[in-house]
């Protein structure tokens, strides 16, 4: 019986410690990161390893809100100003079309290192503000495309292949 309790009390201290060095993801991105993660294979752009380096992929209820403006999602940085989290504001929940432009927006940030917007509003899914994300949607085939293409990513993958070797 002792011996019963000792090997389930390890095997509780095991997962617990495991779950603790896991990223924490909300079950109602999974879905939108599963998809990001298939595009990225697509692009043969590695995020396993990098995923296990994020705390969470969360909905919030923090973020800014205003009949003006709010902030439908953003990352978060440590004091060595690494991101850490992906979070998403809970208004973005209310329409599955808004919330996967927000969430591929967040994501493309962390795996795809855009650290800046490429435009104020202009109709791409890395700009700062847009006036109509259901354009963005109509046209996901493209926006994604450029998305992946356009990232900075791909774009030193590219400017590497180029350097003449016998230079």
């Amino acid at each position: 019986m002792k011996k019963s309790l000792y090997v389930l009390f390890t095997l509780f201290c095991a997962t617990y410690t495991f779950a603790q060095d896991g990223v924490q993801i909300d079950g109602r991105l999974k879905l939108h990161l599963d998809m990001f993660f298939e595009y990225c294979k697509e692009y043969d752009i590695e995020y396993y390893d990098k995923l296990f380096e994020l705390k969470n992929i969360d909905v919030v209820d923090t973020l800014h809100l205003s009949p003006q403006a709010s902030t439908l999602g953003m990352v978060t940085r440590n004091k060595n100003n690494e991101i850490e989290n992906i979070v998403i504001n809970w208004v973005a929940l209310l329409d599955q079309e808004i919330l996967k432009v927000v969430a591929f927006h967040e994501f493309a940030h962390y795996f795809l290192e855009y650290e800046k917007h490429v435009c104020d509003d202009c109709g791409k899914i890395m700009s700062v503000v847009n006036s109509s994300y259901f354009d963005i949607v109509n046209d996901w085939d493209n926006q994604v495309k450029i998305l992946f293409e356009d990232s900075p990513v791909i774009k030193r993958r590219k400017n590497v292949a180029y350097l003449d070797p016998t230079e």
